[in-house]
């Protein structure tokens, strides 16, 4: 007897997790625009790296702990499955395909890179000194400086270009709607997909990581007497 799969909206985003993509993508966008804008510009810079720094911490943990789509146990492809999507013999379930999902762990590593070397750079050019420039060594802050402003911001809008070209890809070749599933949480997918709890008590648990993480990079860069 042959089965019949249907296809049914099912709940694969819980609300952190959306939250935290689009809040992502505001931030990388205005740290982009205020990098290279000098003057008062790169206050707002800083608060958005500072940001930044939070939303990654918050992503790790919730890659432990958050729902079940977002949990990196869930997603990071294995070699054999990457192969197998990129050659069209495999479609993931639901949530990140194995591209995607690379992309993300891509993003989130580049991120955390030039979030840290801007936390210790001296830039000399337009005054602006990071929160722990005092505590690294001189090499390591020069190290950092040369990183932030050339190689990391490289390496971050090459990623983001990799990013939308997957998405891009993914949209015609398995998923039209997956822009639409990262706004509404909801995606189609057959019935045996068990959904993500985004339910109020994992909320909250989001909303207490998320405030641990503001509270900890608060700590890290509030300025020492």
């Amino acid at each position: 007897m042959i089965k019949i799969e249907t296809m049914k909206k099912t709940r694969i985003w819980d609300l952190p997790t959306r939250l935290f993509h689009w809040a992502l993508v505001l931030c990388v966008i205005g740290l982009v625009v205020t990098g290279k804008i000098s003057g008062m510009a790169l206050d707002v810079h800083a608060v958005l790296g500072y940001s930044v720094l939070c939303l990654v911490l918050f992503r790790l943990l919730w890659g432990v702990v958050g729902g079940r789509w977002s949990r990196f146990a869930q997603f990071v492809p294995t070699p054999a499955r990457l192969r197998a999507y990129v050659s069209g013999r495999y479609a993931s379930p639901a949530g990140h395909n194995p591209l995607g999902a690379l992309s993300v762990l891509a993003m989130l590593a580049v991120l955390a890179l030039q979030v840290a070397s801007g936390l210790v750079i001296n830039n000399e050019d337009n005054g602006f000194t990071g929160p722990l420039y005092a505590a690294a060594p001189g090499w390591l802050s020069d190290l950092a400086g040369q990183y932030h402003k050339d190689v990391g911001q490289v390496l971050l809008l090459i990623l983001v270009g990799l990013h939308l070209l997957a998405i891009h890809w993914h949209a015609h070749r398995h998923n039209p709607k997956i822009v639409h599933a990262m706004l509404t949480g909801d995606q189609e997918v057959t019935d045996d997909v068990t959904p993500s709890n985004d339910h109020f008590a994992k909320r909250l648990l989001a909303l207490v990581l998320w405030s641990i993480c503001v509270a900890g990079v608060f700590w890290l860069v509030a300025p020492r007497t």
